[in-house]
C-alpha cells in the first residue's frame, strides 16, 4: 500500500502544531501524533481512551456525530461535553474520497488555535489519506476470486498457483504482516460491499459456518493488514465490526499474525476454528483468537460429523444436565473438590454424591486420569 498514515498524521500534527488523531469511519483509531508537551491539559480522557483501546465509545462517537461530521467537507469545532467524557473541545477535519467520508482527523481545540490557512493546507493532506483509505478497500474487495481460490483450492500445484496469483493482485504488500478473520455464519454468498479498514482481501466461504452441513451456510473470510508486529488490534476491530455486520449469532475468530501468504491455509483454519470456540463457548466473547481458545485447538480439528462418545451419551441428555455441568467444573477445577464445591455453590458431600453418579453414567473412573481426559474432551466436544 502506498504512502503511510502514521506519515500522513505527523505532517498534519506539524502543520497545526498539535498532536493529531486519525481514526477510520467507524471511529477506530489508525494513527496518532506524538504529545510532545509537558502541559498534561493537552490530553483528556478521550483521547488518551481512544489511544489506548484503540476505538472511541459508544457515547463520545454519538455526541461528535450530532455536529455533522459524516456529512462535512471542512474542518468542524465541537464544544466540550463533560456529560459525554469529552472534557475539552475538539476540531474534526473529515477524510473524504469523492464525497464519502473514510476517516476523521481529530486534534484539541485550542485558543487562538490553527489559522484557517494552516487548516486549509491539513484538509490537502486528508485529501491525501482519504484517497489511500479508499484505495485500500477498494483492493480489498476487488480480490475476492483471488483470495476464495487459495481458501478452497486443492493442496499441491492448484494451491501454489492461487497463492501466486493473490500474491501478484497484492503487490508488494503480500510480503507484509497479516491476519486472517473467520466470521461465521455469513448471511448471504457475498462479502460486504464496504470492506473495514486494513482489509487486504475478503471473500465468503461455503460451507464453513457452525451449520457446515447446510448448502446456505456461509462464512466470511477476510486477510486484515498489520503496520506492526505485536499487536492484533486492527484485526480484533475489524472482527468486531465484521461480526456485527453479519448479524446475531455470529461469531468471529482471530488467527496469530503471519508474514507473507506461504502459510494462508493454516491461518484459515486457526481463525475458522476460533470462530467455532467463540460459537460453543460464550466466554470467548463474540471475537475470540487462535491462542485463548485452549483444548478447542484440537477439538476442532476433529471431523464435524465424529459421533459423540458412548461414555457420555447419557450423562449428555437434558435431564442429567447439572451432572454434566457438574462434571466439566469439577474437570476444569482439575479435580480439585473444595474448590469445585466453591464454584458451584454446593457442600462436598453433595457434589461427591454427583460425581458417583457420574460415574454410573459414564462406566469411567475420576480417579483415572485418562477417564478424566475423556470425559473431559467428550463434554467440550458436545458443544462443537
Amino acid at each position: 500500500m502506498k504512502g503511510d498514515y502514521q506519515e500522513l498524521a505527523d505532517e498534519i500534527s506539524a502543520l497545526l502544531g498539535a498532536p493529531a488523531t486519525l481514526e477510520n469511519r467507524d471511529f477506530g483509531l489508525i494513527a496518532f501524533g506524538a504529545h510532545n508537551s509537558e502541559d498534561d491539559s493537552e490530553m483528556d480522557p478521550v483521547r488518551t481512551r481512544s489511544i489506548l483501546t484503540r476505538r472511541s465509545t459508544p457515547a463520545v462517537r454519538s455526541w461528535f456525530e450530532d455536529f455533522g461530521i459524516t456529512r462535512a467537507t471542512g474542518p468542524v469545532r465541537i464544544p466540550a461535553a463533560p456529560e459525554a467524557g469529552v472534557y475539552r473541545g475538539r476540531i474534526c477535519l473529515p477524510v473524504r474520497h469523492r464525497g464519502t467520508v473514510y476517516g476523521y482527523v481529530w486534534l484539541l481545540d485550542t485558543d487562538p488555535g490553527p489559522t484557517d490557512r494552516r487548516l486549509a493546507a491539513a484538509m490537502e493532506v486528508t485529501a491525501r489519506i482519504g484517497d489511500l483509505l479508499f484505495d485500500e478497500e477498494q483492493a480489498g474487495a476487488g480480490l475476492s476470486r483471488e483470495f476464495r481460490a487459495v481458501l478452497t483450492s486443492e493442496r499441491g500445484w492448484p494451491r501454489d498457483m492461487a497463492v501466486s496469483a493473490l500474491r501478484t493482485a497484492l503487490g508488494p504488500s503480500a510480503d507484509g504482516l497479516h491476519v486472517m478473520v473467520c466470521v461465521a455464519p455469513w448471511p448471504d454468498e457475498e462479502p460486504p460491499v464496504r470492506p473495514v479498514p486494513a482489509t487486504a482481501a475478503l471473500c465468503t466461504v461455503p460451507g464453513a459456518g457452525p451449520d457446515a452441513g447446510e448448502d446456505s451456510a456461509y462464512a466470511l473470510a477476510a486477510l486484515i493488514r498489520l503496520r506492526t508486529a505485536g499487536t492484533l488490534d486492527p484485526a480484533l476491530s475489524a472482527a468486531s465490526r465484521l461480526a456485527e455486520l453479519a448479524g446475531a449469532g455470529a461469531t468471529a475468530g482471530v488467527s496469530p499474525a503471519r508474514h507473507g501468504l506461504a502459510e494462508l491455509s493454516v491461518s484459515w483454519r486457526e481463525c475458522s476454528a476460533a470462530a467455532r470456540a467463540a460459537s460453543a463457548e460464550t466466554r470467548f466473547g463474540p471475537v475470540a483468537e487462535w491462542a485463548s481458545i485452549g483444548p478447542y485447538r484440537l477439538l476442532t480439528a476433529l471431523p464435524r460429523d465424529l459421533a459423540q462418545d458412548t461414555a457420555v451419551r447419557d450423562l449428555t441428555q437434558p435431564v442429567h444436565a447439572e451432572l454434566a455441568h457438574t462434571a466439566e467444573v469439577f474437570l476444569d477445577c482439575a479435580g480439585q473438590a473444595g474448590r469445585t464445591a466453591s464454584v458451584l455453590g454446593i457442600h462436598r458431600q453433595t457434589l461427591y454424591y454427583r460425581l458417583s453418579r457420574i460415574e454410573q453414567l459414564t462406566g469411567l473412573d475420576l480417579d483415572e486420569g485418562e477417564d478424566r481426559l475423556l470425559l473431559h474432551m467428550a463434554l467440550k466436544g458436545t458443544r462443537l
